[in-house]
């Protein structure tokens, strides 16, 4: 099967690669791009563990065709932080103590930033729902909402 060129933008970089059609944003980001926070977890698009930004829309990356993406803008966990400094989910998330393994971890907080993005003052009921496409085997989630509500809080709506 012939490759096809990929261009794009990931994290405010332009990237082209040469792929194959039949490959899943999720598995060009980490074999191809090299950017292996995004993690696999189920492949089917229930664990939401592969959680990026396409266009500013939280996606589970292993259900998008890479070629999907050409043109559009990619986010990823990677790019979540501002140069050296963590994003405010990533250092409430560490305060807090939100994560225990971390596989999920990069899913959720792209899916708090999404929601936070589109609603700056969720209720805790928004938050989880804003959330629930994130599996965590490790952990409740009361920590990941407490986390999430105190950067909604803070920011006053500039989450």
């Amino acid at each position: 099967m012939p490759r096809m060129i990929l261009a794009c933008t990931v994290n405010d970089e332009p990237v082209e690669a040469l792929i194959q059609p039949y490959q899943t944003l999720l598995d060009v980001l980490r074999d191809t791009i090299g950017l292996t926070g995004t993690k696999e977890g189920c492949g089917t698009g229930d664990c939401g563990a592969c959680t990026v930004h396409l266009d500013g829309q939280p996606v589970c990356s292993c259900l998008v065709l890479a070629m999907q993406a050409r043109g559009r803008a990619v986010r990823t966990i990677e790019g979540l932080a501002e140069g050296d400094a963590l994003h405010p989910l990533q250092d409430a998330f560490v305060r807090f103590g939100a994560a225990q393994c971390g596989f999920c971890i990069p899913g959720v907080l792209m899916s708090a930033a999404a929601l936070l993005a589109e609603n700056p003052s969720p209720t805790e009921e928004e938050i989880r729902y804003g959330i629930a496409g994130n599996l965590c085997r490790c952990t409740g989630y009361t920590k990941m909402v407490d986390a999430i509500s105190e950067v909604a809080g803070a920011a006053g709506g500039k989450a």
